[in-house]
């Protein structure tokens, strides 16, 4: 059976859990400050990847992919990549409305396209690339004019939003390079396997920072279990419904998909957060629905 067409939903559903998990970690950064609700999404997360695997492997039955130098490589990328990206968004979100940092982390799709086809030899189609375009082209919309941004040092939150979505997209490679190396096991067993090693590897890294460096951020992030470990859970399933989308699909169109989560955290930054959107912010939404429709239509085909 072809379960291609999976990427689709588990896209969608990856991208709701995102804009939530982004949301709990917003409203963690005035306690523990960027890094500490940086941690918390893989700290959190990583419990939840490994129940994910166990039950996994105990549907599938199969044996644990073996692991190669390759596949070390590019899981280690991204995982580093990943850091760099959720902290770079988090600066932003502390200087800039929720949504419209989310909307500049999402320049990403086309630099995604780019490395794909550079780095995986993805395939890249005209109708494809047009409908990445312009899905894009709303994101930039959104963003607005940063010389009319309010507040101290404006250009500030757009650099770090644009460098955040440029390490997202090489998180985006290194992952699904990581899942392609692995010759064996099925692409959900491959998708959650290649999960559980990267949220085991940022967990390491910000745990062995901070106890040489911040060990009171690590006891803070430890005592702030009650909300965090819903960051952690929604982390987790984002991770793996983007996971599975880059075992069967392209990453670029599993990114250009993602942009609706944009139009969640319009969404939750209306009810949570009361920023209220602009028309060049709805107009950016319409052109992302009209990108990512398109991109759809294509890829059905």
């Amino acid at each position: 059976m072809d379960w291609t067409w999976l990427w689709i939903p588990a896209t969608l559903a990856a991208a709701a859990a995102q804009a939530g998990r982004n949301a709990v970690q917003r409203s963690l950064t005035a306690t523990l400050g960027t890094l500490g609700a940086t941690q918390v999404r893989f700290l959190f997360g990583f419990p939840f990847a490994l129940l994910f695997l166990a039950v996994v492997f105990a549907i599938d039955g199969g044996p644990a992919p073996s692991i190669s130098a390759e596949f070390l490589l590019f899981v280690i990328g991204g995982a580093v990549a990943q850091i760099t990206a959720t902290a770079l968004m988090l600066a932003a979100m502390r200087e800039r409305s929720f949504v419209v940092v989310t909307a500049w982390t999402k320049t990403e799709p086309i630099q995604v396209a780019v490395f794909g086809f550079a780095v995986l030899g993805d395939p890249l189609s005209l109708p494809s690339i047009l409908a990445v375009l312009v899905a894009t082209l709303g994101v930039v919309l959104m963003s607005g004019n940063p010389a009319n941004a309010t507040g101290r040092g404006s250009l500030r939150p757009a650099l770090l939003g644009l460098v955040s979505g440029a390490c997202f997209a090489l998180s985006a490679i290194g992952f699904r390079g990581a899942i392609l190396t692995l010759d064996s096991g099925g692409f959900f067993l491959q998708a959650t396997w290649t999960l559980a090693w990267s949220l085991g590897i940022q967990t390491l890294i910000l745990i062995i920072w901070m106890i040489l460096f911040n060990r009171p951020l690590l006891t803070a992030c430890l005592a702030a279990w009650r909300t965090s470990i819903w960051g952690g859970l929604l982390g987790a399933t984002a991770s793996q419904g983007w996971f599975l989308g880059f075992a069967l699909t392209a990453a670029a169109n599993v990114r250009t998909l993602g942009l609706v989560e944009v139009l969640f955290a319009q969404f939750l930054s209306r009810r949570v957060f009361s920023h209220n959107s602009s028309r060049r912010e709805l107009a950016g939404i319409a052109l992302i629905v009209i990108g990512v429709g398109a991109l759809l239509v294509v890829s059905t085909r």
